[in-house]
C-alpha cells in the first residue's frame, strides 16, 4: 500500500526494454555493485548505452548507486572515485486485481509479538494493528488533503457509491480472507473502521459479505451522490 500502483507499474514497464532488462539482471544477480564499465563489457555493448539504461534503472528506483575508488589508493591524485550500481532494496508487486498480502503479514507478525507481551489474544492484536493502520492511513489522507474514497481507491478497495454505502468491490486480503474468513474480515473491519474514525467520517463499518465484494461495507446516515456526477460523498 505505500508504493502508488502507477508508479510500480511505470517501474515494470521500464524493464520491458530488452537491453534494460539485461542490464538489471546482470546488476541483480553481480556479488557487488558494477560500474558502466563493467556492465558495457559483460553485455557487450558502449559504455554510453550502458550509462543510458543504468541511470533510467535508478531513476526508476530498480538501482541504486554508490561512489567508491575501486584502485584503493586515498588522496590527492587518487582520482575520482567511479558511479558503481547494484540493486536497490525496493520491493515491486503487481496483481490484478490489487491484493496488498504485505500489509497483511505486516498487520499478523506485529499481532502475534503484540499477544505474546500484552497478554492480549491474537485476535483482540490484530483488530488493535489493523484500526492503527486504518487511522495511519487517515493522517496521511489528510496531509495530502485526499477524500474517503480515494484513499479507499488507493488502497485497493475499489469503492463504489449506491444509494446511502459505500460497497467496496475488492478485498485486498481475499485469498487470506478466503481461508480465514472471522480472523481476515474482522482485520479488515477494524482497517476500516480506523480510517473513518481518523477522518472523523459520519459513516461507519459493517460485515456485509456479499459475494463479488470485499465483507467489509460502509454506510452513512445519509444517502450519498455519485461522484461520476461531480459530487463527492460528504465523508468529512
Amino acid at each position: 500500500m505505500d508504493i502508488s500502483w502507477d508508479a510500480s507499474l511505470q517501474a515494470i514497464a521500464v524493464l520491458e526494454e530488452p537491453t534494460r532488462r539485461r542490464l538489471y539482471e546482470y546488476v541483480a544477480g553481480a556479488p557487488a555493485a558494477v560500474s558502466r564499465d563493467d556492465a558495457a563489457t559483460a553485455l557487450g555493448i558502449p559504455r554510453t548505452t550502458a550509462a543510458f539504461h543504468l541511470d533510467r534503472l535508478t531513476e526508476e528506483g530498480l538501482l541504486d548507486t554508490c561512489y567508491e575508488r575501486r584502485t584503493g589508493r586515498t588522496g590527492p591524485g587518487a582520482g575520482r572515485p567511479a558511479k558503481l550500481y547494484h540493486r536497490s532494496e525496493r520491493e515491486i508487486e503487481i496483481s490484478l486485481p490489487e491484493r496488498q498480502y504485505a500489509v497483511a503479514g505486516h498487520l499478523l507478525a506485529a499481532a502475534i509479538q503484540d499477544a505474546e507481551t500484552t497478554g492480549r489474544t491474537p485476535r483482540e492484536a490484530v483488530n488493535r494493528r489493523a484500526k492503527e493502520y486504518g487511522e495511519t492511513l487517515a493522517r496521511t489522507a489528510e496531509a495530502r488533503g485526499e477524500q474517503l474514497e480515494q484513499v479507499l481507491e488507493a488502497h485497493g478497495f475499489e469503492p463504489r457509491v449506491e444509494g446511502g454505502r459505500i460497497a467496496l468491490g475488492n478485498c485486498p486480503f481475499r485469498r487470506l480472507a478466503k481461508e480465514h474468513p472471522q480472523l481476515v474480515c474482522g482485520m479488515n473491519l477494524h482497517l476500516v473502521a480506523g480510517l473513518l474514525t481518523g477522518l472523523d467520517s459520519p459513516f461507519r463499518a459493517e460485515l456485509a459479505p456479499t459475494a463479488g465484494h470485499c465483507c467489509v461495507r460502509i454506510s452513512g446516515p445519509a444517502p450519498l451522490t455519485n461522484p461520476a456526477n461531480g459530487s463527492r460523498p460528504n465523508d468529512r
